[in-house]
């Protein structure tokens, strides 16, 4: 395997991070809302899901046979 030397490594971390397209505020703003409403979503169904298992479990436990 060829190795790079120092200078020329950088030179070429420095062209590809050149490329790199930063979101701009707006876009991050959005994604972050976004983000923090599906985070939001997610926790109510799970928490649906806990209350109704945890009845079945309860009304399961409950039975006498």
């Amino acid at each position: 395997m060829a190795r790079t030397n120092p200078f020329t490594f950088m030179q070429q971390v420095r062209s590809e991070v050149s490329k790199v397209v930063w979101p701009t505020r707006n876009e991050t703003l959005i994604s972050t809302a976004m983000v923090l409403a599906m985070v939001a979503l997610a926790s109510l169904i799970f928490l649906l899901a806990d209350q109704v298992i945890g009845w079945a479990v309860q009304a399961m436990l409950s039975l006498r046979f």
